[in-house]
């Protein structure tokens, strides 16, 4: 599966990496741990630096009683906050939050913050996030479509309803997406998904589309497809996979 370090792609509107790539990181061995007390009363400072601050120690630390500050702070005018809270949200996931990032998801303009806001929801592991997900999956842009193809694929620990609801647009994604990182994280979240719902006409589907991604232009893709199939154990993947590798295809 691909995450913004495999890459040195850029979509046309926005770059595959967020704003917080370019940020120290806030566990960084040199600097001191953030103190939690400090970060939580530096979440409602006047000074919109100081809470962009608390906001990106969240995205480490985690501390339920820092959700409705973070959930708060997705309303925030600087997009920078807004991000930061969005992957604060995800490290610290709430039910409370999933209303909240969905309708900033739907409102954000900067594709930062959207990438941001699927990659919480799918942290949130919650059915609500599923419509917002798919759309995600998509409409948007390749950085949110990224994120999004790996997030649906946490609809596996939600329930079998939902993990079955999310295999039609996978398998959609995972043939047309013009991307081949996309494309990748679709194959992995397959993999994910099949694993949870029993056999039947939906885990066929699921499984037709890995089987088709063995054949993908891109060898990432492949890899991560024959990588889902033989964590499935599936016989038919297991003898495509070697019918392939027999014939130097694979």
């Amino acid at each position: 599966m691909y995450d913004d370090d495999d890459l040195s792609l850029l979509d046309a509107e926005v770059d595959l990496e967020s704003p917080l790539d370019q940020m120290a990181a806030v566990d960084d061995p040199a600097e001191a741990q953030p103190d939690v007390e400090e970060m939580l009363a530096l979440l409602q400072a006047p000074e919109v630096s100081q809470r962009m601050m608390a906001a990106r120690a969240f995205c480490e630390l985690q501390d339920q009683r820092a959700t409705p500050f973070l959930i708060a702070m997705l309303l925030e005018p600087c997009p920078l906050v807004r991000v930061s809270a969005a992957y604060a949200l995800g490290r610290n996931p709430s039910l409370d939050a999933v209303t909240p990032l969905i309708t900033r998801y739907h409102q954000d303009w900067n594709g930062y913050v959207r990438k941001g806001v699927v990659w919480a929801l799918g942290n949130c592991r919650d059915r609500r996030a599923l419509v917002p997900l798919v759309e995600a999956l998509q409409t948007d842009i390749t950085a949110v479509r990224l994120w999004a193809a790996s997030s649906l694929g946490q609809m596996a620990e939600v329930d079998v309803v939902v993990a079955e609801a999310a295999i039609a647009p996978i398998a959609e994604t995972l043939r047309q997406d013009p991307m081949a990182a996309v494309r990748s994280n679709c194959a992995w979240s397959m993999g994910q998904l099949c694993q949870s719902i029993p056999l039947g006409e939906t885990y066929t589907q699921g499984v037709e589309a890995l089987l088709a991604a063995l054949q993908d232009n891109d060898l990432g893709v492949q890899e991560d497809a024959k990588a889902a199939l033989l964590k499935l154990g599936d016989p038919r993947g297991l003898q495509t996979i070697e019918e392939l590798e027999t014939e130097g295809l694979l």
